[in-house]
């Protein structure tokens, strides 16, 4: 199998705002591809997540690729899933507010609220119909790259900019080390 590692577009690309098309054939070899280059570019990143649109590719995919990383030290350990034409069901009144950042902002972590349960449909890069509830941080990683579909990114969820910091002090403070 040969992937390709696919640069990430950053905020201010006007693709990052559009909404991301429908995938009407998961079995199109140029999807199967943009899969596989997805999951290695998220790896290469330290990403946890990664939408399509995020290489300049507009289709409603993305990839939950949850394991412990430099950026996310306490992430728990997945397989990289290919999520396609994913839809929320439904979702707990729970809302939570925790740190996100993203590979299309860099250097910038926000505290975003977001439904602590859901429960989620989509297509997995095989044609299946899955249905699944996912919660606390897989929750959010959906939630944040779903976003990315519909041309949301994380600070505009963020609700005050005081609520904002720099990828540095969040090291900072996911170490312990406030000094």
């Amino acid at each position: 199998m040969n992937t390709e590692l696919r640069p990430i577009i950053q905020i201010g690309n006007p693709t990052l705002r559009q909404k991301a098309a429908w995938v009407d054939d998961v079995h199109d070899p140029a999807i199967q591809e943009l899969i596989d280059d997805l999951i290695t570019t998220v790896a290469k990143a330290n990403g946890v997540g990664i939408a399509s649109p995020q290489v300049a590719q507009s289709y409603r995919l993305f990839i939950v690729a949850s394991r412990p990383n430099a950026r996310y030290p306490h992430a728990p350990q997945m397989e990289p899933t290919a999520m396609i034409n994913p839809k929320i069901v439904s979702h707990s009144s729970e809302v939570v507010k925790d740190w996100e950042g993203c590979l299309s902002v860099p250097g910038i972590r926000g505290l975003v609220p977001r439904y602590q349960a859901i429960e989620v449909e989509y297509t997995d890069r095989y044609g299946n119909l899955q249905k699944q509830e996912l919660t606390n941080f897989v929750a959010r990683i959906f939630q944040h790259e779903f976003d990315h579909l519909d041309g949301v990114i994380f600070i505009d969820r963020v609700q005050s900019t005081l609520e904002m910091i720099t990828e540095q002090e969040y090291q900072k403070l996911v170490s312990g080390n406030t000094k």
